[in-house]
């Protein structure tokens, strides 16, 4: 039976009891997509994520089906190199948290999707990067593992298929930085985690200079959903470009701060009717849509459908959809500096716009917000953002600047009240 458009797909299994056990997860329908899956041609797989219109959850939203099609097709031949899918579950944007509850109430989801997505991609080992810090996360993670080896969902001739497929799960050393998807490819290897230079990309040089998939949580979870659904009934959720649930993480200012799944499209508005509204019902004065790396949004933008469409449209971008909500209890100037701090901070170092670029943005926010600001910060701030955007190695010197651009687009007289009169 297909199930409602408004049933929790990703979710689903959270509030059973021991969700993360095997027992509990192959009494919702769980590994039933696997045995699905194997039946057929690799190629049709790769067919159906791109008939679902699948996007990646991570933040960029590039199509999930295309990306698989970019990998060099056909059985390893001699000297043919091996294919690897490589799962990015280094959670680290401020205000994130939906990967880690994924693999914490539901890792089982993410084995078997990562079982599929090999299938489909023709690859025999995928390595599964886990932020460090998440401790908990990387042993619950690696006991799924375990678990779906001894039943027969991992190792050699997987339910008599004849594919073979090891899952290794690599912990982090805790670096933002790996978050992006080839620095990320260098820490596996054991090199330092600082982004490489593309071309060539991941998909033809990735993890030891072999085609490689790199993939989010999210993005992966959602596979074994559409096996069983198929590609119309996940259409049926979200809009037409931007389909199928996503997983939303509220906090801040609000009465029920957590994760909440819907379709692609939900509005603010609608999200914090979920979440109880405002904390004490104190008005809201600026929101991100996908963490602090994306330009902010302000009250007026409560109804801006929040897909990958949308929120490009308003001005901003969905990433992430770290949604963290901030009252009118709050300094836009001071929460743009405690963002700055951690972007100074995780800059890798690699290349001199960020590098610099973050150091210097970080030093004129902490003097203005200690209320020595002068004439000239404003235009010295946007001046030192528009040579990090677009000059930095990766996206990360173009996130420090979002938050800090769109801040004094909408809340210039707060950066204003910061200036102190120069003496005579």
């Amino acid at each position: 039976m297909t199930p409602d458009p408004l049933t929790p797909v990703l979710t689903r299994r959270w509030a059973s009891p021991r969700s993360w056990s095997i027992e509990a997860y192959e009494q919702l329908q769980g590994y039933q997509a696997l045995r699905q899956a194997l039946t057929a041609h690799p190629d049709q797989l790769i067919e159906l994520i791109k008939d679902s219109g699948l996007r990646g959850r991570g933040g960029a939203g590039f199509p999930t089906g295309m990306k698989w099609a970019f990998i060099p097709q056909g059985a390893a031949g001699a000297g043919a190199k091996p294919k690897y899918l490589v799962v990015n579950a280094d959670e680290s944007e401020p205000g994130t948290c939906k990967d880690i509850p994924q693999m914490l109430a539901d890792p089982h989801s993410l084995i078997e999707g990562s079982i599929i997505a090999s299938y489909a991609i023709r690859a025999n080992f995928c390595a599964i990067y886990v932020r460090g810090e998440a401790l908990h996360c990387i042993r619950r993670v690696r006991h799924a593992v375990a678990q779906a080896y001894t039943a027969g969902y991992l190792g050699r001739d997987i339910l008599g298929s004849g594919f073979d497929l090891d899952i290794v799960v690599h912990a982090g050393a805790g670096a933002y930085i790996c978050g992006e998807e080839t620095a990320l490819l260098n820490s596996l290897e054991g090199r330092s985690g600082a982004p490489r230079l593309k071309p060539p990309f991941p998909a033809t040089s990735g993890l030891y200079a072999a085609p490689t998939v790199v993939n989010n949580v999210e993005t992966i979870a959602s596979v074994p959903a559409i096996v069983l659904g198929g590609a119309e009934w996940f259409r049926s959720m979200g809009t037409e470009r931007s389909p199928g649930p996503k997983i939303y993480s509220m906090s801040g200012h609000v009465e029920r701060p957590g994760q909440y799944e819907a379709p692609l499209g939900t509005t603010l508005r609608e999200l914090l009717e979920l979440a109880g509204g405002m904390k004490d019902g104190v008005p809201l004065k600026f929101w991100t849509p996908g963490g602090s790396s994306t330009p902010l949004f302000t009250a007026e933008h409560l109804d801006v459908p929040l897909d990958f469409e949308g929120a490009t449209a308003a001005g901003s971008m969905l990433g992430t959809t770290a949604l963290m909500i901030f009252n009118e209890t709050v300094s836009v100037p001071w929460a743009v500096m405690k963002w700055t701090e951690f972007y100074k901070h995780e800059s890798c170092g690699k290349c001199t716009p960020c590098r610099e670029g973050t150091y210097w943005l970080e030093l004129i926010l902490q003097r203005m917000v200690a209320g020595n600001g002068t004439e000239t910060d404003i235009e010295t701030l946007l001046d030192v953002c528009d040579n990090i955007l677009g000059r930095a190695f990766c996206a990360l010197g173009d996130g420090a600047t979002s938050p800090i651009t769109s801040a004094v687009k909408y809340f210039r007289d707060e950066f204003l009240a910061l200036i102190v009169e120069k003496p005579a």
